[in-house]
């Protein structure tokens, strides 16, 4: 990676001072969230939408089941952030198990919604199932870029995988696949979660020598619950350090301590993230809002005045 001077003197200041003292304040930050499935986890997520809000976020994306399955539950969620909320609501839309009319019919609800920005992925196939294109349907995440585009000038995020994708044969591979979605019209990708920045730092160079200049926004997911993060890392090829695992060692029955130790290693690593130039972070929330405030707090960013300033 090519440091900047600017870059140099950040690294320096954060060896020298406290680890966040005084910063700019001059990050940028969006969230993600999962559609509820019950009454009372949606008046959760509302409590940490309301909490979040102040920060000004670029956007807050919304999840998309496998399959489908959480279609309804998405559009309804998607649609009610972008009519009550002050911030730009980005919904996840896949290819899995619909047609072609199914989703530019879905995206063009989205449009009538007032919804401008989409998160198209290939999406991953329902248990127990591989991911085959549906006969009359979009092929691959490039193929609905490209199709989302003729529709509507939406504004295009896609996933970027910082240690490869599991179905891509390597990393060369993956980095083509992921400059045919930005060919396509995609705007930036947005990384799965790492837990290293050496490890976004050497995507990012990957990405640069294989032409690839569009905006590449890491993903920052807490660990709070580490079997979980073992599930999903082995899910979409995401290496757990050992160090992470020994972190987490005793801690079954002590959730504010699990909670301490997450916010303490998430912070760090957008701190180092920070250091390296990195401006733009993307918080997967799993629709809680502690960590992420928390986090937002340390990079130097406030709750806007006059509005909410204390996380549920």
């Amino acid at each position: 990676m090519t440091i900047s001077i600017p870059q140099l003197e950040e690294a320096r200041r954060a060896l020298e001072a406290p680890l966040f003292a005084d910063l700019a304040g001059d990050a940028n930050v969006s969230f993600e969230f999962f559609p509820p499935k019950t009454e009372k986890m949606e008046e959760a997520l509302w409590e940490t939408v309301k909490t979040l809000e102040p920060f000004g976020p670029r956007f807050v994306s919304v999840t998309y089941g496998a399959g489908g399955t959480t279609r309804e539950r998405t559009h309804a969620t998607v649609a009610r952030i972008q009519r009550e909320t002050s911030m730009g609501a980005a919904a996840h839309l896949t290819c899995v198990e619909a047609s072609r009319d199914e989703i530019d019919a879905i995206a063009d609800a989205y449009w009538l919604a007032g919804v401008r920005h989409i998160v198209a992925l290939r999406g991953d196939a329902p248990a127990g199932k591989s991911f085959a294109p549906h006969p009359n349907g979009y092929t691959n995440a490039a193929d609905l870029v490209a199709g989302l585009k003729r529709l509507h000038p939406f504004e295009l995020s896609v996933a970027a995988y910082p240690e490869c994708h599991p179905d891509s044969r390597d990393q060369a591979d993956d980095l083509d696949n992921l400059k045919r979605k930005l060919d396509a019209g995609a705007t930036r990708g947005i990384t799965q979660f790492f837990f290293e920045p050496e490890t976004f730092f050497r995507f990012r160079d990957r990405a640069a020598a294989a032409g690839i200049d569009a905006e590449m926004v890491p993903g920052i997911m807490p660990v709070t619950n580490f079997a979980s993060i073992l599930k999903m890392s082995a899910m979409c090829g995401t290496e757990v350090p050992a160090w992470l695992g020994r972190l987490f060692e005793g801690l079954d029955d002590h959730p504010t301590s699990r909670q301490l130790i997450a916010a303490t290693l998430a912070a760090e690593l957008c701190r180092k993230l920070y250091a390296g130039g990195v401006r733009d972070l993307h918080f997967y929330t799993l629709n809680r809002a502690e960590l992420s405030f928390a986090i937002c707090h340390l990079l130097g960013l406030r709750a806007k005045a006059g509005e909410r300033a204390e996380a549920a």
